[in-house]
């Protein structure tokens, strides 16, 4: 897959009144390279609708899209790739009905992300970080996490989870090159120059790494 930056996932939750496809062509605008259609409410006709959207509109920009859980959704929509939870299908499986196109796999302790990269996952995210309401279930793994990951494993992987403008430097320091974030982007009254302010914070942080 083609390395990216900066991971944008849709959240409707967070811009009511505003559409879709216009706030995730922003995102993409201010240098969002991968973008995730995730959408745990919609039925099956209005999730193909958006994801075909997002087809077009990640075509356009020459962008990874992916989506969430519905290998089928994926498919129909001809998606570059798929993301899975823990609880969802299992990797293996999901491989045999994408083949080639990218799978990530969601993971929140090393045995699950050495798991993952064992199985031919593409990608992993490590999260979540910090306390975020997308996923207000979920006990936060900390930055220790982020730390083990960035020594261990060798796939790409993307911090996840509560990461906002004021608390990226510190995920960027523990080890990762790649940020994911979701109400942060979508929810701002300046989605590009989220994404624009986002992005020079990862790669002050890959030239301070890589010098």
């Amino acid at each position: 897959m083609k390395d990216f930056r900066l991971y944008a996932i849709t959240g409707e939750q967070f811009h009511p009144g505003r559409d879709l496809i216009e706030v995730m062509e922003e995102a993409i605008m201010g240098g969002a390279d991968i973008l995730q259609l995730r959408d745990k409410h919609s039925g099956r006709e209005e999730l193909l609708r958006k994801a075909k959207d997002l087809r077009v509109l990640t075509r356009k920009h020459g962008v990874t899209f992916i989506v969430n859980d519905h290998v089928d959704i994926a498919l129909e929509a001809e998606a570059d790739g798929i993301h899975l939870g823990q609880g969802d299908m299992p990797l293996t499986e999901a491989r045999k009905l994408v083949g080639g196109k990218i799978i990530g796999i969601s993971t929140h302790a090393i045995e699950e992300a050495l798991a993952a990269e064992e199985q031919g996952a593409d990608y992993i995210g490590v999260g979540p970080v910090y306390p975020t309401a997308t996923k207000a279930e979920a006990a936060p793994v900390s930055l220790s996490y982020v730390r083990e990951v960035a020594a261990r494993i060798r796939i790409p992987f993307v911090a996840i989870g509560g990461i906002k403008l004021d608390n990226v430097d510190a995920v960027l320091a523990a080890g990762t090159t790649r940020i994911c974030a979701v109400s942060e982007i979508v929810g701002s009254s300046d989605v590009a120059g989220t994404c624009r302010a986002f992005i020079r914070k990862i790669e002050e942080s890959r030239s301070r790494i890589w010098s």
